[in-house]
Parts: structure tokens; sequence; C-alpha cells
């Protein structure tokens, strides 16, 4: 029973080693330049219309991105900004802004 035990731990440890690595935000600065046109660099939104990346998980930005990816999250623009980012690019991305600090007050300056 301890062999199975065993096995199975061994094989998810395995499962999960496909999973990305955490961002490099230095990284992921270079690879948003794109973003920043909607996001802005400080990922603070350039209008309420965007949704604000600062200070976000960067587990969750990179889930949705990945998501935008596939066509599990539906946003064609989103889609389309997506299409040619690798994994790591996503994560260096999402490491990016979760290292940035979000506004204090919610309303655009």
């Amino acid at each position: 029973m301890k062999s199975v035990v065993y096995l199975f731990l061994a094989g998810a440890l395995v499962a999960s080693s496909g999973a990305v690595a955490g961002g490099d935000p230095t990284a992921g600065e270079s690879k948003a330049q794109a973003c920043f046109a909607c996001h802005g660099q400080d990922g603070n939104g350039i209008s309420p219309t965007y949704p604000r990346l600062a200070g976000q998980y960067e587990s969750y930005m990179t889930k949705a991105l990945i998501d935008y990816k596939s066509g599990a999250r539906a946003n064609a623009i989103m889609a389309g900004m997506v299409a040619n980012l690798s994994e790591q690019d996503m994560a260096d991305i999402s490491a990016y802004y979760a290292a940035k600090e979000g506004l204090k007050d919610l309303s655009i300056k």
C-alpha cells in the first residue's frame, strides 16, 4: 500500500512540474510594451474601460492570459494580444504588473 501512495505522489509531482514557473518582472517590462496602450505602464489603466493590473495576483493574471489564448476566456482583443506569447512571456508580464502598486483611490487620474 505504501508503494502505491509513493507512486501516486511521485506521479502528481511529475504532472505538476509542467506548470509555468514564476515570472520575471524585469523581463516582463519589455514584453508588456503592447499592454501599455490600454493598461498603462504602471498598470493602473488609461480609462475605466480597461482593467487595472497593478498589484493583481501574478497567478490570476497568468491564468487569465492563458485562458484568453486558449479561448476559455473570450475577448477578441485580448486573444489577439496573447496569440504569439509563450506561457513564460505571460508569466513575466503578470509578474511585472503584480510588482506595481495599485491606486489607493479608485478614480482614474
